[in-house]
């Protein structure tokens, strides 16, 4: 198995950064450069704590102390796999091979 360049992927994801919350998180809207949302991973009824920064790909719910430092981290979290995982998900919705190149 090949060695995945998560960075790519991160920047990848970071360039398509609005579509790729509303297709993890629906319901959000943007917020001041910010997808906000209510916490899929809890019962939150209104949205506000958390948030997803759409230049940076930092995210947190503020009310529970949750964060994450880009969209391959937000996805992990949001479906419960490892980082790995994730990055793969994202890399076959982006369209990015990640077998290695030889």
């Amino acid at each position: 198995m090949s060695a995945l360049d998560f960075s790519r992927i991160s920047a990848a994801a970071l360039a398509d950064a609005e579509a790729i919350c509303r297709r993890l998180i629906p319901g959000g809207r943007v917020r001041s450069g910010e997808y906000v949302a209510c916490n899929p991973n809890r019962a939150d009824r209104r949205p506000g704590s958390f948030k997803v920064n759409l230049r940076t790909g930092r995210w947190a719910d503020f009310a529970t102390g949750e964060t994450g430092g880009d969209l391959i981290a937000l996805t992990a979290w949001r479906f419960g796999v490892r980082q790995s995982d994730a990055a793969r998900q994202l890399a076959a919705h982006l369209g990015i091979d990640t077998e290695a190149r030889r």
